[in-house]
């Protein structure tokens, strides 16, 4: 398989590919999350700030008070959220919706909606949590922490095959490939790559704890960034280095960029086989962890709700 072909598989998909569309249409759901809680941070910054003694003098009282003009419409959103995050759940236990759309679609959506959403909810509190609403909050900010968590491990483990021992060779035969294409390339030496393609064998992962090989992992893709950096740093001028933010961000050297992208993917490819093992134990033991900790949240936010809607609490 040439470098082309095993990149194919890797790389951006074209237009008519429906990937595209689903990423836009992710970006699209982040970055609106992001100017709305940019907005309600700028606007209500100097009313969140007051004490509850001083917040009923306020001028924004009236709208960003939990039943305010605006609160009760952000606990709205929040509910809107809430569903939306559930319908995750719920497609796999209905026939129908489960045939709509692909399940990392899906959970694409299920984690931008769980991030935003107790952001919103702290927005429509006024940043008070009390009581029931107090402890769902706190409950549904350690799900959305434990949800980004799920994701980033969920990308670590292979989709195209089922077996793990296939899913292991698969890896490592698209992980010689680089190793060959690389050893082609004369733009850098294998000290100058050393850094970025250090990463522990198999055997030592085993070794560790589990939350040591969860961190390491999450460290290595951390670094992956900044050594990619110091390649372009290496090749590039200093015109080029400021055009491309010190060598994070892609130049239109087609020559480096290629070589970079070959590093980067042996890279991602040899993390991933390496912790392949511990990927999969890590994310069977947080479904034990997230299921429990998520249907807990929901009936204690159902229990607001309905007290809030009965009694008419602000």
């Amino acid at each position: 398989m040439s470098t082309n072909t095993l990149f194919a598989s890797y790389a951006p998909a074209k237009l008519k590919n429906p990937e595209r569309m689903h990423r836009i249409l992710v970006y699209l759901a982040a970055i609106t999350a992001v100017m709305l809680i940019l907005f309600l941070a700028v606007y209500g910054f100097d009313y969140y700030w007051l004490s509850s003694a001083e917040r009923p003098f306020s001028a924004k009282h009236e709208l960003l008070k939990p039943s305010g003009r605006i609160g009760i419409k952000l606990g709205i959103l929040g509910v809107g959220l809430f569903f939306i995050i559930f319908l995750y759940a719920l497609r796999k236990r209905i026939g129908w919706l489960s045939r709509q759309g692909a399940t990392k679609h899906w959970l694409d959506f299920h984690v931008v909606a769980g991030v935003t959403a107790p952001i919103v909810i702290a927005f429509h509190s006024a940043f008070k949590f009390h009581g029931i609403a107090g402890v769902a909050f706190w409950m549904m900010l350690s799900v959305a922490l434990s949800g980004i968590i799920g994701r980033y491990v969920y990308a670590q483990i292979p989709r195209s095959l089922t077996a793990a021992e296939a899913s292991l060779k698969e890896l490592q035969s698209w992980e010689g490939e680089l190793t060959q294409e690389l050893s082609r390339q004369h733009m850098f030496t294998q000290r100058d790559l050393a850094p970025l393609l250090l990463v522990p064998t198999a055997q030592q992962v085993r070794a560790m704890p589990l939350y040591r090989a969860l961190f390491q992992m999450i460290a290595l893709d951390l670094m992956r960034p900044f050594h990619i950096a110091r390649l372009r740093g290496k090749v590039l001028r200093v015109s080029g280095m400021i055009v491309s933010f010190g060598g994070l961000f892609r130049t239109s050297n087609q020559e480096l960029e290629y070589v970079i992208g070959a590093v980067q993917r042996k890279s991602s490819l040899s993390k991933r086989v390496a912790f392949l093992n511990r990927s999969q134990q890590v994310f069977h033991l947080w479904h034990v962890v997230h299921r429990p900790v998520s249907y807990s949240f929901a009936v204690l936010a159902v229990v607001h709700i309905i007290v809030v809607i009965m009694l008419g609490f602000a």
